[in-house]
């Protein structure tokens, strides 16, 4: 009895240190088993409580009638799949006659309550089914990516979603993408993650850094072109313009469009180009947009109006010659002039940080989702790093990028050195990095043999 004792108490207080120090541990271990159980006992009052449940069908009350038997319960969606994750438990829900997906989406507030779960949220998989992934703690407090993730080219895994999937920035399905955030929100944080996810690919990266370079200029050694201040920006921006009619001049003699060729072999875009002549493709990183939209004098403004229809140009018609644009700003209201809300309106891909306003929250997300305006305003100031995502479909979610440090970022670029493409119409803007310094060659006691 003694020896059972101290095993439950050595199993309790193990638990309680895993739940406190190792969350995703102390899930797996206790948490998942416990939690599905707790669904499953629960899952037909909860909902019934929940008002997810339709009442039987005429067919079965008459069953019921003619049988002498009591009037049937009921019933709620039925459970066709439930899985435990590193993170939650994930439901799929096969619906019953009448209802909707919407249906679930709104009492996922009620579902978080009743399982006894930190956060729900749901999704449809087709006509019929929807998915609820349940996370049974907050996996955002300490972000802790996976080991495997699915990559893919123009494919970067750079964040940690609230109910515990990957948030991917897929470049070839969201082009374009605008990023905003006060200070010390995390943005930089998240262009960190950016660089770091795009430095091992076969990409080309081409930043401006208007804060004299002190974000980006430390990554240099992967950047095939940088600028750090607006006359330089001006000139970046109309080279990469001409390189991108460079590109569609080859896609263009490559079509080959005649009555012999087969419709999948006719190029429309550089994926399309065989691998030989394809052209690398090009993200570009605006580290501060206002500082590039600003203006005091005359000359400036014309520098001003040339920068923003080079950006406008590139987000309009760069998608197809490999050119993908990253904008961050702490704010990008029409205050900034002319033209920035055409540019705004071409950048698909929508994440906000902490913002100090409502009107900032609304230039990200005013015209895609009302809900995503309130999450972001009511991030706040202790957790930087924590962002809301979204795009022009209207669906959004919390996410938080895993800390990068400047050191662990420039180190990476610096191991992936090597992969810097060379563009001729960027060659002008090509950082200048001194040469990496060899390898250390540790030191051995035995003198090396001679002749």
């Amino acid at each position: 009895m003694t020896a059972l004792t101290v095993a439950l108490v050595l199993v309790v207080a193990s638990s309680v240190i895993l739940r406190w120090r190792r969350p995703a541990w102390y899930w797996l271990a206790f948490g998942a088993a416990f939690a599905a159980l707790r669904v499953l006992v629960r899952y037909t009052s909860v909902m019934d409580a929940c008002g997810l449940t339709v009442p039987p069908s005429r067919w079965r009350l008459t069953l019921a009638r003619i049988a002498n038997r009591p009037v049937p319960e009921s019933r709620a969606p039925r459970i066709l799949r439930i899985r435990p994750t590193r993170t939650g438990l994930v439901l799929r829900l096969k619906l019953r006659p009448g209802q909707d997906a919407f249906d679930v989406s709104a009492a996922t507030d009620r579902l978080r309550h009743s399982f006894s779960m930190y956060g729900v949220t749901s999704r449809e998989l087709r006509s019929g089914v929807v998915e609820v992934r349940m996370t049974g703690y907050d996996v955002l407090k300490r972000v802790q990516m996976p080991a495997k993730t699915d990559t893919a080219p123009m494919r970067v895994p750079v964040a940690l979603r609230e109910d515990g999937a990957v948030h991917y920035r897929d470049y070839r399905a969201v082009p374009h993408g605008l990023t905003l955030g006060a200070t010390e929100s995390g943005k930089s944080v998240y262009q960190r993650n950016l660089v770091a996810g795009l430095a091992p690919m076969n990409v080309a990266l081409v930043g401006i850094d208007c804060k004299q370079g002190v974000e980006l200029f430390p990554l240099a050694r992967r950047f095939t072109a940088l600028a750090d201040n607006p006359d330089t920006a001006l000139d970046l921006l109309e080279a990469l313009v001409t390189h991108m009619e460079g590109v569609y001049q080859l896609i263009r003699a490559e079509q080959r469009i005649t009555v012999n060729v087969p419709d999948a072999e006719i190029a429309a875009d550089i994926w399309d180009l065989p691998d030989h002549l394809r052209p690398v493709p090009v993200v570009v990183l605006v580290d501060e947009v206002a500082e590039l939209a600003l203006f005091a004098t005359k000359d400036e403004e014309k520098r001003r109006d040339r920068i923003i229809t080079a950006l406008v140009r590139l987000a309009q018609l760069g998608r197809a010659a490999g050119i993908y644009l990253e904008i961050c700003g702490q704010r990008f209201g029409s205050e900034l002039g002319k033209g920035i809300t055409m540019l705004r309106a071409q950048l698909t891909g929508r994440t906000a940080h902490r913002v100090n306003d409502e009107s900032s929250a609304n230039m990200a997300f005013g015209d895609i989702s009302p809900d995503a305006v309130l999450a972001a305003i009511q991030i706040p100031t202790e957790t930087p790093g924590i962002a809301v995502t979204g795009d022009s479909s209207g669906g959004w979610a919390r996410i938080r990028a895993p800390h990068t440090s400047l050191r662990e970022a420039v180190n990476l670029c610096n191991k992936h050195a090597d992969r810097t493409p060379d563009l001729p119409a960027l060659a002008a803007f090509r950082p200048a990095t001194a040469a990496l310094p060899p390898d250390r060659v540790p030191l051995s006691k035995t003198a090396p043999a001679t002749a």
